[in-house]
């Protein structure tokens, strides 16, 4: 069977795939569309005691989602024999990508020293909840504890309401992003130096990353950032308004955007009203404009206030459920998500990659592999006959 290629932009690169869940697969997706031989290790069955987090229903929406463009290989690494295996596909691999906590690599002798002794161009991309040192770095991490320690949770929701939790796996996917981003730095690197390296990311530092408006301003100005509800925190008008028939948001930041609502709406007396005349005035006032504008917004449907901001250039847009955004054609004209052939039969519908390469664009080349499905395809590649493969199985390795 040839190897699965979605790309070939990444085409030359092998990557080991040991990650779990979501931020670890997010990353390896990125690779794995842009066309890496992508390896997925999994222990075989009743070896780990979490498997039903990655092999209760492989068939989902998510499971395939996250882990298409892959092939699967079933691998015990506290077996002797099955460390031997993976230490076989390092020798020719690009990147190796984990999620455990910091000491289990040590424990299994794959930790970054180990493996550079087999291959010192392989670059060994670990990803932890809390980092690799420091006092919390054995603890387990998932991203909605990351939530509530990275910040987010203070932020988000109405005020006063109390601690809530993003809608999304913030946590998760940036981690996974940014150590994406590493491993391609790391291999641009190696074209100079020859040499391999560690990336390690964590979902704690990711998510104070993509807090950094809210802590940049903190640590500089004081600013304590608080739950701001659907208000912007630093602009106005920027928020969630009502048209006659559901809700709608409004994106008048700056100058040149107030004066164009202005005009659009017919208030030409709010550009010299003293509490308007600046952005930080506006947000000063920010409860009596508000009122304003939804005595007007009351008047007519959110279709009818999309289309007149948008056509004066004033930022607008409908808020959508995942139904209805789905159907939007704009949405549809980007190709946002694509229906591929099923291994099992039929088709999964799957999220696209948001970064189009114009020459060497991502794909989906196929569905998620099953448990172990490629495992005598692989083992073959790297010299195991059968008989040898044979007695993998019999041992617990496979």
């Amino acid at each position: 069977m040839p190897r699965i290629q979605a790309s070939t932009a990444l085409k030359r690169f092998r990557v080991l795939d040991l990650s779990r869940v979501r931020a670890g697969p997010t990353c390896v997706r990125m690779l794995a569309d842009f066309g890496a031989d992508v390896i997925r290790i999994e222990p075989p069955p009743g070896v780990d005691p979490n498997e039903a987090m990655f092999a209760a229903d492989r068939w989902s929406g998510d499971f395939q989602n996250l882990n298409r463009n892959k092939r699967s290989l079933t691998l015990n690494l506290k077996k002797p024999e099955g460390l031997a295996v993976f230490r076989a596909l390092v020798k020719d691999a690009d990147v190796v990508v984990e999620n455990w906590r910091p000491d289990v690599k040590q424990r299994l002798g794959v930790d970054y020293a180990s493996l550079r002794e087999i291959n010192p161009r392989i670059i060994l991309a670990s990803i932890s909840g809390f980092g690799q040192d420091g006092p919390y770095a054995r603890r387990p991490g998932f991203d909605q504890i990351i939530q509530g320690m990275g910040g987010l949770m203070s932020v988000t929701g109405l005020p006063g309401q109390g601690p809530v939790r993003a809608g999304l796996a913030v946590a998760d996917s940036s981690t996974g992003l940014y150590a994406a981003l590493g491993i391609l730095t790391a291999l641009l690197e190696r074209e100079t130096s020859g040499q391999g390296q560690w990336v390690h990311a964590s979902l704690l530092h990711a998510q104070i990353a993509m807090m950094d408006f809210q802590v940049a301003r903190y640590v500089n100005e004081g600013d304590v950032p608080v739950q701001e509800g659907n208000d912007h925190p630093t602009s106005s008008p920027m928020g969630l308004f009502h048209g006659a028939d559901g809700p709608f948001n409004l994106g008048a930041s700056g100058e040149g955007n107030w004066r164009r609502l202005c005009d659009v709406l017919g208030r030409p007396q709010w550009l010299d009203d003293p509490d308007y005349t600046t952005e930080k005035l506006r947000v000063k006032h920010r409860r009596r404009l508000n009122a304003e504008l939804q005595a007007i917004f009351d008047s007519q449907p959110v279709e009818h206030w999309v289309r007149l901001l948008n056509e004066v250039g004033v930022p607008a847009g409908p808020v959508y459920t995942v139904p209805q955004m789905l159907e939007d054609p704009q949405v549809q004209a980007l190709g946002a998500v694509r229906s591929v052939p099923a291994v099992e039969g039929g088709t999964r519908t799957l999220v696209t990659q948001p970064v189009t390469l114009a020459r060497t664009p991502a794909d989906i080349a196929r569905t998620a592999p099953g448990w172990g499905e490629h495992t005598d395809e692989i083992l073959r590649e790297i010299g195991y006959d059968d008989a040898r493969i044979q007695q993998l199985r019999d041992s617990g390795a496979v």
